[in-house]
């Protein structure tokens, strides 16, 4: 049986370096960031760093989530920041995840971002995974617009 699954990917017309900037400034989500509007936590991520992200829903709503960073891996030819949710569910294995995203440098002026996240566990598949999807999918086309 397949784990439900969220993903996002497309070129943004900057370098790796300015984009990692954008997306590495977790302060500053709420100035660009239609589905991740708030971060608590630290200015910039840092490995083994607990966060609580904030989530707006596109149809209005929303949801809080716990989330300790996993990777933080600075751009070269590529880079890569992920979080692991963390609370109850996971500890219980009702639902586990990590959100990886990576930027791959396309050339000096070109980046492909990319975001994926796999739930797991007992209750994976009630995770409102086209929200998810369509969280992630905004995210993508506002750091674009950002890293500008």
């Amino acid at each position: 049986m397949s784990q439900p699954e969220a993903r996002a990917s497309l070129e943004i017309p900057a370098s790796i370096d300015r984009v990692w900037q954008v997306l590495t400034a977790l302060d500053q989500y709420g100035a660009w960031n239609p589905f991740i509007v708030k971060v608590d936590g630290g200015a910039t991520p840092v490995l083994g760093g607990r966060l609580v992200l904030h989530v707006k829903w596109e149809q209005g709503g929303g949801a809080s989530s716990g989330e300790v960073v996993t990777r933080v891996e600075p751009p070269g030819t590529s880079a890569a920041l992920a979080w692991r949710f963390t609370g109850v569910l996971p500890t219980l294995g009702l639902v586990r995840a990590e959100r990886l995203q990576t930027l791959t440098r396309l050339d000096d002026v070109r980046t492909r971002y990319e975001s994926v996240e796999i739930f797991h566990g007992l209750l994976a598949s009630f995770v409102p995974l086209e929200k998810v999807r369509r969280g992630f999918e905004r995210q993508a086309e506002a750091l674009r617009d950002a890293a500008r």
